[in-house]
C-alpha cells in the first residue's frame, strides 16, 4: 500500500452492489463535478418519460492528454482510461473500478506536485 493520499471506493460513494449503483455512481459523478469542474463532463438522462429526475449515463474526467471515462448502463459500469495525442486515441484499456479511481487519484498527485490549482483540486477530490 503507498503513502499517497487516495479516495477509496466507498468514500466516493461508488460500490457495484447492483441496486445502489444509480446512486454511488452520482455522487460520484457530484464529486468530480465539484472537485475538478474544468475537467469533469457529465452526461446524464430523464430516469422516465417526462421525468425531472436524471440519472447519470456518463463520467468523462481529462487529465493532460489522459481521458477517464466512466459508461453506465442499467447495473454495469464500464470504467477506461485512453490516452489521446491531437486528439486521436492511440491506447484505449479497460480498468476495474477500484483500478480507474487509483489510477485517476494517482495522476492527479502527479500533476499537483507542479501546479497548485491541481493540488486544490486533489485535495477538494479526497475530502
Amino acid at each position: 500500500m503507498s503513502d499517497e493520499p487516495s479516495f477509496d471506493l466507498d468514500a466516493a460513494g461508488l460500490r457495484a452492489d447492483g441496486a445502489a449503483l444509480s446512486t454511488d455512481v452520482e455522487v460520484l459523478a457530484r464529486k468530480l463535478e465539484d472537485a475538478l469542474p474544468a475537467l469533469t463532463t457529465v452526461d446524464r438522462r430523464a430516469k422516465r418519460l417526462f421525468s425531472k429526475d436524471k440519472v447519470v449515463t456518463a463520467v468523462e474526467v481529462r487529465v493532460a492528454t489522459t481521458r477517464y471515462a466512466l459508461t453506465v448502463d442499467g447495473h454495469r459500469v464500464d470504467a477506461t482510461r485512453e490516452q489521446e495525442v491531437r486528439g486521436v486515441v492511440i491506447k484505449r484499456e479497460p480498468l476495474d473500478l477500484s483500478a480507474w479511481c487509483d489510477a485517476l487519484t494517482g495522476e492527479l498527485a502527479e500533476q499537483a506536485q507542479t501546479s497548485a490549482a491541481a493540488r486544490d483540486a486533489l485535495d477538494r477530490l479526497l475530502r
